[in-house]
């Protein structure tokens, strides 16, 4: 199986769309702007789901569904948040379809124009706290901690594979909370959720923070998030959480009886990450010999493949290989035999090396003479003769390690990406030729943030948290700044 895939040197860009491609991730649809995911990529996004549903779950929240259709009124009520969302909303106007008179084809039946006009969920604040005005009346109802899984439609013009699509899967908590200081916790909480999962699970190292006020959710008080750097030294923005204040409860009239039998508006957050996450997985980590998976969100954690001549050397291998397989399933642990004869060995090695298998075992004859495996790991292609007694506690410590390795690789690169600057000339030079994260001074204000970003296509990816007093002056302006936030070419 040939990979024949352009370098990252040669053009990032054009190897990443080519290996989510014959990597059998996903691929462009039918429909504009939209792509298909197929079986290899949805199990990564499986794996990416049970492991959040989990840390979701043990912090109390619970999954809920709500309409993908929102009455275009509804997002009338929060000025902000209409305004940030306006421009990328894919609206419903008809509820049905006829046969054309001339005999062309199928048309719009003009006559069936809804009376309101549905938006197809961008996102589901609105629909979500007009619910919450239902199932909210005391405080004996709060917190109110739900989560959903969901798809979403954002009308993108530039789309890419996972990175940024019309339509996307992703998940969105939305809670409520009788006081300001547990809603801020909440949105802290879920922070500390997204990070752990982007650190343990999927070996990307990130800075948590908070976003500039022109950067923030439409509608938000505060946005968190959570950065990463990929290999192109652009950042990523790996997830988000809202302190939306008392905002939405205020616009969709969200009260509760207080204790002391007083009304008040309850106070809320929303937070999500999407499929976007594969994307940020495929560039931090991956090669131009194909995909590296950590091995904890890997959907074959590893492939068992046969060297053999003929029917009775197959059925030799495949009877010392049976109580392996069965052994690591036994262990949790995701394993694969290869046995077709429809493929040579060296083409099952290319495939499983371009799809990101972390461990690759090949047995053949002279392996069962020896009582040997030949075990390949796929982040540093070694590979190495183990003996098969123990080769279960083997592979379950190798799979450990290489996940250590491949989190300590990546973050190994982004320490090293973070650069420190004084002047707009360092800035600038830094941002063209090095890339990765510029700690840099600004002056706060929206004006600035601009300007920089006009000027050299860096904006401001965070406000690092709890940021180290550090006076200096503003690389742009020279007006004095409390302390350095982070900039950066992104995606």
């Amino acid at each position: 199986m040939g990979k024949n895939l352009t370098t990252r040197s040669e053009d990032y860009s054009k190897w990443y769309n080519e290996l989510v491609v014959k990597a059998d991730l996903a691929e462009n649809s039918g429909v504009r702007g939209c792509m298909v995911i197929k079986p290899y990529g949805y199990a990564i996004w499986e794996k990416m789901q049970a492991a959040l549903d989990r840390m979701f779950k043990d912090t109390g929240h619970q999954n809920a569904y709500f309409p993908i259709f929102i009455p275009k009124s509804y997002f009338n009520k929060e000025a902000s948040h209409v305004e940030g969302f306006a421009k990328e909303c894919a609206v419903v106007t008809h509820y049905r379809l006829k046969n054309a008179e001339d005999g062309s084809g199928i048309v719009v039946d003009e006559d069936a124009r809804l009376e309101e006009e549905l938006i197809v969920r961008p996102t589901s604040e609105t629909i979500i706290w007009d619910t919450y005005r239902r199932w909210v009346q005391s405080y004996r109802d709060l917190p109110l901690l739900i989560n959903q899984w969901a798809n979403v439609v954002r009308w993108e013009m530039r789309t890419r594979l996972f990175l940024r699509t019309a339509e996307f899967l992703w998940q969105e908590g939305h809670t409520a909370h009788a006081t300001e200081a547990e809603a801020i916790a909440e949105a802290e909480t879920i922070l500390d959720v997204y990070a752990t999962f982007a650190e343990d699970f999927m070996a990307v190292p990130v800075i948590r923070g908070t976003k500039t006020p022109g950067e923030r959710f439409a509608g938000a008080v505060e946005t968190y998030c959570i950065e990463a750097l990929m290999q192109d030294g652009k950042a990523l923005q790996a997830g988000t959480s809202h302190f939306l204040g008392q905002n939405f409860a205020k616009a969709f009239d969200v009260k509760f009886d207080t204790m002391d039998g007083q009304q008040e508006y309850v106070w809320a957050t929303s937070w999500g990450v999407s499929t976007r996450l594969i994307g940020a997985l495929i560039m931090t980590h991956s090669d131009d010999n194909g995909l590296v998976l950590p091995p904890k969100l890997a959907p074959i954690q590893v492939v068992i493949v046969p060297i053999y001549r003929g029917e009775e050397q197959l059925r030799a291998i495949s009877e010392k290989v049976a109580p392996l397989v069965k052994l690591l399933k036994e262990q949790g642990i995701s394993v694969k035999y290869d046995d077709r004869d429809t493929h040579k060995p060296g083409f099952k090695f290319n495939e499983y090396e371009l799809k990101g298998v972390p461990v690759r075992l090949a047995v053949g004859p002279r392996d069962l003479e020896n009582g040997t495996y030949e075990v390949a790991r796929r982040d540093t292609l070694e590979k190495k003769v183990v003996p098969a007694e123990g080769i279960d506690a083997y592979i379950s410590g190798l799979l450990e390690e290489m996940q250590e390795a491949i989190y300590q690789r990546a973050k190994d690169y982004r320490d090293a990406a973070i650069t420190e600057v004084d002047t707009y000339e360092e800035f600038k030079k830094v941002i063209k030729t090095k890339g990765g994260f510029v700690s840099a001074h600004w002056d706060g204000t929206p004006e600035t943030e601009e300007r920089i970003k006009n000027e050299t296509k860096a904006t401001i990816r965070c406000i690092p948290l709890d940021p180290k007093p550090d006076p200096g002056a503003c690389i742009r302006t020279g007006k004095p700044s409390p302390y350095r936030v982070l900039f950066a070419k992104a995606y």
